[in-house]
This record gives C-alpha cells, structure tokens and sequence, in this order.
C-alpha cells in the first residue's frame, strides 16, 4: 500500500519554510501531498489570496520535485474545511493509499478543538512538525503520550514529533514585507515571488 503525508494548509502564501517541511516529510514517508485549504474553520476572517494563486504558487514550487503533488481536494468540498471529510474522500477516492497527516506543533496544541478529532486519530497517524514557540526539535522522532495539554493521547491514537528544521518564515512576514514594498527573495520560492509581485 502507498503511504502518502497529507500536509494541508492555507499557504498563503507559500514559502521555504513549508517547502523544507515538506521535503522532510517526504525523506520520512516517500510521498507527500500539499492541500491548500479555503477556508480554515479557526482563521474565517483571514485575508486569503484567491483559491487559483495559491494553487498556482503551490504547484509551480514542487513542480521538480517527484516526491512532492498539489491536491485541490478542499477547493472541492463544502467550506469551511473539516480535515476528516477531506480524509474520508481521499480514502475513498484512493483505497490502496495509507495516509497520515502533517501538521505544525502550534496547530496540536488546539487539535482537541477539531471537528471529530477523535475520529481523525482512528484513520490516519499524525507527523507533528516543530514551529516556533510550540513544541520543540528533539533531535529525533518521538512518538507522544500526551497532548501539549497533559492530556493522554487515545490508547490506538498514532502521533509523532518529527526531527525536522525549524525555519522561522511565516506568511503574515511575507505578506507583510510585500505591503512594504520589501523584497521576499529568498523566502519564497522564485516562482512565487514573481507571482506574487505580478498580482500586487
């Protein structure tokens, strides 16, 4: 069976540090698939670049890389996007593929607030990469006993601390340094950049 990490996120826009995640993910697992999202259910009044330029950006920035696609699965279904009904429809679009699921360590800190997280948990395994001010590089990968909140984690429930590298690139720095007029070289792959600076 394929394994394939699910690294979704609003990439918005996308940047090096998403694109070092990813290829890390992809040393771990083989097989990695961004999922921009539409409409984060924690992030309704964020102000996102159309649906198409972050679809754009995205497949332009992996377009080299063979262990790295772009899925428009959520610009498909209903919004806000609920990250198990994005599971469950890939699953079952894709029965011979076993997925697992990215996410930042900022973003476990609240994952008990998730839309049938508990659900979640039963179908796919969860790869927690470090972000500044969350949880921490270890120095390897750790599989956790608990939420950042003390609670345990459910007994079946299959959730990794990834050694990966932290890099502290955000997209609000990036939207930012862009409604400054600043330069982004460097913080986004050039693809984007020329993009970006074309739709400003």
């Amino acid at each position: 069976m394929r394994e394939v990490v699910l690294y979704p996120g609003s990439f918005n826009p996308l940047h090096m540090g998403h694109l070092v995640v990813a290829e890390a993910l992809a040393d771990r697992v083989g097989e990695v698939w961004l999922v921009p999202s539409p409409q984060n259910p924690f992030k309704v009044s964020k102000q996102l670049l159309p649906d198409r330029l972050r679809l754009e950006m995205a497949r332009l920035s992996v377009a080299d890389n063979p262990r790295i696609d772009v899925c428009d699965i959520e610009m498909q279904l209903p919004r806000p996007s609920y990250t198990i009904n994005t599971v469950l429809t890939l699953e079952a679009q894709h029965p011979d593929v076993h997925f697992s699921l990215a996410m930042g360590g900022d973003n476990l800190e609240s994952f008990q607030r998730w839309y049938r997280f508990e659900e979640l948990l039963q179908h796919c395994p969860l790869l927690v990469y470090p972000r500044p001010g969350s949880v921490e590089a270890t120095g390897a990968d750790v599989r956790l006993q608990h939420f950042p909140s003390g609670q345990p984690l459910p007994a079946s429930a299959e959730v990794w601390l990834l050694d990966v590298p932290m890099i502290d690139i955000s997209s609000t720095l990036v939207r930012q340094r862009l409604a400054q007029q600043r330069s982004i070289r460097y913080l986004v792959p050039e693809a984007v950049r020329q993009l970006l600076e074309h739709n400003e």
